[in-house]
């Protein structure tokens, strides 16, 4: 409730005074252009059947009153104005219209000395925010501050009570914006579900201190979950948020967060703690650190931590698979600088690595850097040649590993040539490495040359598919690379792996990510793209890509000293097929094909149905020769007039277990939404937990129980909130 009438009314009878007190002047004007214009300032238009002075100072107005001015409305069967008094009473049918606000009521009485008075039976509404409500009465203590006594708000629409909030006293404070509300009680479906004694909430779109909704849920593994939000809000550019938690079979947590965006800085920190976790046996916590630091215009530092008290943290205590699946928690503190030609980061990096104890593959812990140094130099000249450094320098530390340091050095000059149907692009490098290592102090140099050539052309045609106009491209590109050979068996992996094949892999000089290895390299990467374009909409309809990379030496670098080198002289064949087929379909396809044998090495399939909002299918096929093979199907549904069903089945034939399993529905009745959803979800390579949300969300009062959204919204691609589809406030 952000405005009620008490200010309105008395403003505009205010003025009505000043008219009285000089003579009542009476004007006409039927679109009340001038009176908009004026504001409060401006002449008040009095309109109505009668207007007579019935005693002296007294004026009485009857029959269909009508007072305008500055845009607002008033309306009454009958109005009597006291000069003496300065009072103001009006009854039957009293109507306020304002912008942001309707109200009607039986009575009016107004002191326009202090702006004291009452209105009975008043009905209000607020058209910005679709709400409205109802009370026995208003009292107007002053110009900015009533009383409501037995009220009501709802959002639902006129003759539609399916939930409202009721109050036996509610006091507005427009100086400090603050409605604060006695014995508040919601309502739903005419059953009190919730109760409060006491509660304030802002008048405006400002945040304010005060109880959240809480949420509502229960898991397999914790049992019934209760969290009440506090939410501070200590100053505009920073708040605090304290998370009570109630985990049945645990305790309860106890959890916080702090956010500041100021102008030379920014963070989002939160810590939790649950004491004596009853399942667990033992305390538990977490802690996540995120702040950045401007120092100048074009340097920045920061610092990014992440612990948790045991592995099974975000197994046990979360129901997202993007959290249950974290094995590495980064923890740094940065410091880099940029500028028009070259930049600079000094940053020191470690990691906590979650086990998880089921399995019998234990998780290899990253190398912590201890620091890490890089700068990097770019220049263009006139002639259109580009040169650019890349360099760094790290010390490596792992507890069981070989430590030491690493500087690498990387410049480039490349000269790229383009015009409207094609480009040529060479480039030239020399990359320089130096490890010292920590095992018999030993030191190791290495220095290679490195040699690209990047062409493509573009080719288009016009075409006419089923009365329509299309444009089909053909885009060949070539992708040559030469690097010598050096023996690199005694250098140890800091932070090198190898690259997964795919199509942008096969356009990179160097198959291993990290800088520990440089594969040697004669090789020629081959590929063509055909795009098929719509030609009114710029749609793109369709694309093919075939790619392929060729050897003409035999491989002699592999990541591990030992392992099986290459010996085809091709990769295998990539193919993929995507696009927005119709207005409803789109597919996006991938296929890894070995030339030699005719094996499917990997294959990716997926399509999109989607013919309208809350119309959502999705498909997916996902094969890793020899590791993985899963189904994925998921999608949103009506099932009748407001109803939604909403499923996630992804199933991995290779463990022969489910991966992620959920089923759902969702009801909207205009208002309101109520939305249920059930989740089973892996959490272990042998252990899956269980976890039910329901929500009552009311609309523009907030939501109750647990929130599925986030797990919605990330398990069904295209999933969207009913009151969306509706177009509910």
């Amino acid at each position: 409730m952000s405005t009620l009438p008490g200010f309105t009314l008395a403003v505009l009878f205010l003025a009505a005074s000043t008219a009285a007190a000089d003579g009542l002047v009476l004007k006409k004007d039927v679109e009340l252009r001038g009176s908009t214009v004026a504001g409060k300032e401006g002449p008040l238009f009095l309109t109505a059947d009668s207007i007579e002075s019935t005693a002296p100072q007294i004026v009485e107005a009857s029959g269909k009153v009508e007072a305008r001015q500055a845009g607002q409305n008033f309306f009454a069967d009958w109005l009597r104005y006291d000069a003496s008094l300065n009072s103001v009473q009006a009854r039957g049918n009293v109507r306020l219209e304002q912008p942001a606000l309707l109200v009607q009521g039986d009575t009016l009485k107004l002191d326009l000395n202090d702006y004291s008075g009452e209105l009975t039976q008043p009905v209000y509404q607020f058209p910005a925010q679709h709400g409205r409500g109802g009370a026995e009465r208003i009292d107007f203590i002053d110009e900015n501050r009533f009383k409501l006594s037995d009220a009501t708000y709802t959002t639902c629409p006129a003759d539609n009570d399916d939930w409202f909030l009721k109050v036996s006293d509610l006091n507005i404070d427009k100086t400090r914006n603050v409605g604060t509300a006695h014995n508040a009680s919601l309502r739903f479906l005419g059953v009190p579900i919730l109760y409060t004694p006491w509660m304030d909430f802002a008048l405006d779109n400002k945040r304010k201190t005060g109880i959240l909704a809480p949420t509502i849920g229960t898991t397999e593994r914790s049992g019934l979950d209760i969290m009440v939000p506090y939410y501070l809000n200590l100053a505009p550019d920073y708040d605090a948020t304290l998370y009570p938690r109630l985990l049945s079979t645990r305790g309860v947590q106890l959890g916080g967060e702090f956010r500041y965006l100021l102008q030379e800085a920014r963070g989002e920190n939160r810590l939790e703690y649950l004491p004596n976790d009853n399942e667990a046996g033992h305390s538990r916590w977490s802690i996540a650190l995120d702040n950045t630091y401007r120092l100048n215009a074009n340097t920045q530092a920061g610092i990014l931590f992440n612990r948790v008290s045991d592995d099974d943290y975000f197994r046990d205590l979360s129901n997202l698979i993007s959290t249950t699946s974290i094995s590495h928690l980064n923890r740094e503190v940065w410091i880099g600088t940029q500028h028009a030609h070259w930049n600079a980061e000094l940053r020191a990096q470690s990691f906590q690595t979650l086990q998880d104890s089921t399995s019998s593959d234990p998780i290899l812990e990253p190398y912590a850097r201890l620091p890490h140094a890089r700068l990097g130099m770019a220049q263009t000249f006139g002639n259109g040649l580009e040169f650019k450094l890349d360099g760094e320098a790290t010390r490596f530390a792992h507890p069981t590993l070989t430590e030491g340091s690493r500087v690498l050095a990387y410049p480039t000059l490349r000269l790229p040539l383009t015009n409207s149907f094609g480009f040529f692009t060479p480039q030239i490098g020399w990359h320089s490495s130096y490890y010292a290592l920590d095992d018999d102090a030993q030191r190791i140099t290495r220095n290679m040359p490195i040699f690209s050539l990047d062409s493509g052309v573009h080719y288009d045609r016009p075409f006419r598919f089923l009365g329509r106009d299309f444009e089909q491209t053909l885009e060949p590109r070539a992708y040559y690379v030469f690097a010598p050979y050096r023996d690199q068996n005694a250098i140890p992996l800091f932070d090198t792996a190898l690259l997964d094949f795919s199509y942008a892999q096969m356009f990179t000089e160097n198959q291993f990510v990290g800088g520990d290895r440089i594969n040697d390299a004669n090789q020629l990467t081959l590929a063509v793209t055909s795009r098929f374009i719509e030609a009114d909409s710029g749609l793109e309809r369709l694309q093919v890509t075939l790619g392929q990379r060729y050897y003409f030496s035999t491989q002699e670098v592999t990541l591990h000293p030992g392992d099986a080198p290459r010996t085809t002289k091709a990769t295998d064949l990539l193919a993929a097929v995507s696009g927005q087929i119709t207005r409803d379909w789109r597919i996006d396809t991938a296929l890894q094909l070995d030339t030699q044998s005719g094996n499917v090495i990997r294959q990716n399939l997926g399509a999109s149905y989607r013919p309208g909002p809350g119309r959502a299918l999705n498909f997916g096929y996902r094969f890793i020769d020899q590791t993985t093979e899963q189904v994925d199907l998921s999608g949103q549904w009506p099932l009748g007039k407001h109803w939604f069903g909403m499923f996630r089945y992804n199933y991995s034939f290779q463990d022969d277990k489910l991966v992620e399993g959920l089923a759902g529905l969702e009801y909207n009745g205009g208002c309101w939404a109520v939305r249920g959803v059930f989740q089973r979800l892996a959490t272990k390579e042998d252990q899956s937990t269980d976890a039910l949300f329901l929500q009552l969300e009311l609309s523009g009062m907030g939501r109750l129980g647990a929130n599925p959204l986030d797990v919605l919204k990330q398990s069904v691609p295209g999933y969207r909130p009913s009151n969306e589809i509706f177009q509910t406030p």
